[in-house]
This record gives C-alpha cells, sequence and structure tokens, in this order.
C-alpha cells in the first residue's frame, strides 16, 4: 500500500517534472536491476496518472519516475470512459493510492480532430475514432461560437483545458467508489496540461 499523501505525491511529479526540464533525471542513477528488485514482489504506486496515447508524452519519463512508481492509464485524448474509471478505482483501492492526474498536452491530435469535427463533420472516420471524438465533443461544444472562433491556436488551447476539466469532473462524479474517497479526502483529482515545446507540466484544476 502507498504510504504517500496526496500533497506530496504532487510535490513529487512536479520536482521530477523539473528534473526531466533541467535534463538530470534522477533515474539514470538508478540501475535497472535495482528497480526491477524493488517492484518484483508487488506495486505501490504514489500517483495514478491518466494521459493522451500520444508518443510525445512519455509519463514516466517527463516525470523522472521508476518502475513502479505511477499507475499509468493512456488514451488518445485522456478521455475518461468507464474502464478508465474502473482502472483509477482499482489502483485507489488495492494500492491506496491518493492522487489521480489527468494529464492533456498542447496540440493534442484528439482535440484537433473533434473541432475539426464540429467545424467539418465526417462520415469517413471509423466508429472506434467517432467513440473519442464524442467523448471529447461535449467539451468543447461551447468553444464554437465564443471569441475565440476567429482563433484557431486560441481554440485549442481551450479546447485541451476544457477537456482535461471535463475528464476531471467525470472522475470526480462518475463512481460512487471515487466519490466516498473523495469525500473522504482520501484520493484527490488534479488537472494539468503538459508542453510539447518547453517539457512543462502545468498543473491547472484541482490544485490550491
Amino acid at each position: 500500500m502507498s504510504n504517500v499523501g496526496a500533497l506530496e505525491a504532487l510535490e513529487r511529479l512536479q520536482v521530477g517534472n523539473r528534473r526531466f526540464i533541467e535534463g538530470r533525471q534522477a533515474h539514470r542513477e538508478i540501475t535497472l536491476q535495482d528497480q526491477l528488485d524493488a517492484s518484483a514482489a508487488g506495486q505501490s504506486p504514489f500517483a495514478i496518472v491518466i494521459g493522451c496515447s500520444d508518443s510525445r508524452v512519455p509519463l514516466e519519463i517527463i516525470f523522472d519516475q521508476g518502475i513502479g512508481d505511477l499507475f499509468v492509464i493512456r488514451v488518445a485524448g485522456n478521455i475518461v470512459a468507464p474502464s478508465q474509471i474502473g482502472s483509477v478505482e482499482f489502483a485507489a483501492e488495492q494500492f491506496g493510492t491518493q492522487l489521480v492526474v489527468v494529464l492533456g498536452h498542447s496540440n493534442c491530435g484528439a482535440v484537433i480532430a473533434t473541432l475539426d469535427e464540429l467545424h467539418r463533420p465526417s462520415e469517413q472516420r471509423s466508429p472506434n475514432l467517432h467513440s473519442i471524438v464524442d467523448r471529447i465533443r461535449p467539451s468543447v461544444q461551447s468553444l464554437l461560437g465564443s471569441e475565440l472562433e476567429d482563433d484557431a491556436d486560441a481554440m485549442l488551447r481551450a479546447g485541451v483545458r476544457a477537456n482535461v476539466r471535463s475528464s476531471v469532473a467525470q472522475l470526480r462524479h462518475g463512481s460512487r467508489i471515487l466519490e466516498d474517497l473523495i469525500a473522504a479526502e482520501t484520493l484527490h483529482v488534479v488537472g494539468a496540461e503538459y508542453s510539447l515545446s518547453t517539457g512543462l507540466v502545468e498543473f491547472f484544476e484541482g490544485v490550491s
């Protein structure tokens, strides 16, 4: 079981991200065998991270964490569907992990595809891809017709953050198990965005 509280877990992620940006990753100094030996008997991840499948956002690397440190769930567009909620429930109950991070990233292809679909509906996408777009659609729909309409870059930036906030809300209110843990203050769900250009992770949702 993890004995790391949510605030400590958040600080570990922030410090690890700073190491990544500065090119001084701590886990370069830990041998692979040491990491394997430490994790072979079981796991106690200190944070759960739901991130995008984008190959440019490898979660353990950008947070400079090792084998067994993070319980990682990756899916295009960092969407939250029943399988993702179930995975979070499992980790929170099984390992006592107290922090969940929903991590979006700049120039997210799934958000771009959703905005394109809203502007130019297409029937040529596969039903499976449509299922991802349909989960992102409600979070970005309200941006259409706003002052962002004439600024595609600003629209995309707002869409990425709106999508993260939507996923955070679904985790907070889409499961009785998670709701009870949150009410007991043994689980905290926050949102963040990773910059592809700088490597910085900015926490912006649910962080006081």
